[in-house]
């Protein structure tokens, strides 16, 4: 478990929305922003495990909402920041977590699992940018800090056997925010991503081809893998800073993984 390097309730007023919170890296950043102060409202789709983070961050004295949806729906992201609003108020601080990685030889032709990737790793983030950008711009506005924060992978840049399409994901995510940054940073949001390498977390469970899903439960017992904890902090470092700062995009990497 990482050691809490902030302190104290620095993001106390703010509201933060997660996606992919049911889990990992979104349930691990949805509890440290609720602990630093934030009022948090978790997006998933199992509702489940939402309910589950939603009562933990509640009995910690945090406030918390869960709004069980799939974000690959436009009209249900758009529903949410409405929700959002109305229980929490406007959204300062959006981490855009959701994703899915399933690695595959591309010759093995697994296009359904080619165009999961695509439709929760790239429609869903635009879905939720396309929803919550009214609120990070009436911040920004109000001259309150303002924070898009998108998790993005070492996939984006290295070249790793059997990744090619979530890795091209990746891609996309790590670009568009330099882009966004030419447009919104003027508006005083701050737009960053975070390129995790090896995390321990459920996502190689949902590796559909046996080598692949070998391949990543081996690296996760050769190395000491970052924990979730580890990605929440850093988030929550980002978001913490003096408003004129704009830590970009940040890599955080096992210290033993060499690619």
């Amino acid at each position: 478990m990482t050691a809490a390097l902030l302190t104290g309730t620095p993001l106390a007023g703010r509201v933060a929305v997660v996606s992919g919170a049911s889990s990992g890296i979104g349930a691990a950043t949805a509890l440290r922003l609720a602990e630093l102060g934030a009022k948090v409202a978790v997006l998933a789709r199992r509702k489940d495990k939402l309910d589950e983070l939603a009562a933990s961050i509640s009995a910690a004295g945090g406030t918390v909402i869960a709004i069980p949806i799939d974000v690959t729906g436009r009209e249900a992201v758009r529903d949410a920041a409405a929700e959002v609003a109305e229980r929490l108020g406007t959204a300062d601080l959006v981490v855009n977590n959701a994703g899915v990685q399933l690695i595959s030889p591309i010759t093995d032709l697994r296009q359904d699992d080619w165009q999961r990737q695509i439709d929760l790793n790239i429609t869903g983030v635009m879905n939720v940018i396309g929803a919550f950008l009214p609120h990070l711009t009436a911040a920004g506005e109000a001259g309150r800090p303002a924070d898009l924060i998108t998790t993005s992978s070492i996939a984006a840049t290295r070249v790793l056997e059997k990744f090619s399409v979530y890795s091209g994901t990746k891609a996309y995510i790590s670009h568009l925010t330099r882009l966004l940054r030419v447009e919104l940073g003027p508006k005083n949001i701050r737009v960053a991503t975070i390129e995790p390498g090896m995390v321990d977390t459920e996502l190689p469970s949902h590796v559909t081809d046996p080598d692949a899903s070998a391949l990543m439960e081996g690296l996760l017992t050769e190395i000491d893998p970052l924990q979730s904890a580890d990605v929440a902090e850093t988030v929550a470092f980002i978001a913490a800073s003096p408003r004129h700062v704009n830590l970009t995009e940040i890599t955080i990497l096992p210290t033993a993984q060499a690619v």
